[in-house]
C-alpha cells in the first residue's frame, strides 16, 4: 500500500512539475529590457540539476547557504537565523533574483511525515525572509521530504546535513508550490 501511494504521489508530482515548466516556457519567454541581467537558468543548468527527470539532484551550496534544522523541527534557531540573514543580504543585493526554497529531511519518519516537515521548514524560512522585507512574489517553496538526500549515509552526521532548506535560483517570480 505504501509503495502504491508513493508511486501515485510521484506521478502526480511529476505531472505538476511538467505543467509548471510548460507554463514557464510559454509565458516566461518575453524579450529582455535594456540593461536587464540574464538571470534565467540555462538549459545546461536545468539538464544538470534535473538529469533524472523532474525531480532535481541534490545540490550543495552555491551563492546561497543551506539553512539547517534540528531533528524533528522546523524551528529557526540562532545558527539558522544567521544563515538566513546571510542569504537575505544576497537577495537584497540582487533585487532581480527569485528563489525556490526546497525543504528537506533526513530518512527517519514516514514519507508523508517528512514531506509535511520539509514544507514546514521551507515556509519557516520564507516567513523570516518576508519579515525582513523580501517580497513574497520572489519566493516559492517546495518540499522533497527525505527523497533527495545531500548525504546518502545512515548516521547522525549524514542526517544533520540532510535536514535543510536549500535556496535555488528560480526562473521568474512565482508563489508557493
Amino acid at each position: 500500500m505504501k509503495h502504491h501511494f508513493f508511486r501515485l504521489f510521484s506521478l502526480f508530482f511529476c505531472g505538476l512539475l511538467l505543467l509548471g515548466f510548460t507554463a514557464c516556457s510559454l509565458f516566461g519567454s518575453g524579450s529582455k529590457k535594456a540593461g536587464e541581467d540574464d538571470l534565467a537558468l540555462s538549459e545546461a543548468d536545468l539538464e544538470k540539476r534535473y538529469a533524472m527527470g523532474n525531480i532535481p539532484l541534490a545540490e550543495s551550496e552555491g551563492m546561497f547557504r543551506d539553512v539547517h534544522f534540528d531533528y524533528d523541527s522546523s524551528g529557526i534557531n540562532d545558527a539558522a537565523r544567521q544563515t538566513i540573514e546571510y542569504n537575505l543580504q544576497v537577495l537584497q543585493s540582487n533585487p532581480a533574483y527569485s528563489v525556490r526554497l526546497e525543504g528537506h529531511c533526513d530518512e527517519r519518519g514516514t514519507a508523508e511525515y517528512n514531506l509535511a516537515l520539509g514544507a514546514e521548514r521551507a515556509r519557516a524560512v520564507r516567513d523570516v525572509l518576508t519579515s525582513y522585507g523580501i517580497s513574497a512574489n520572489r519566493i516559492s517553496t517546495i518540499t522533497y521530504g527525505e527523497e533527495i538526500p545531500l548525504d546518502p549515509g545512515h548516521d547522525e552526521f549524514a542526517y544533520a546535513k540532510n535536514r535543510r532548506v536549500h535556496f535555488a535560483l528560480s526562473q521568474g517570480s512565482s508563489g508557493e508550490r
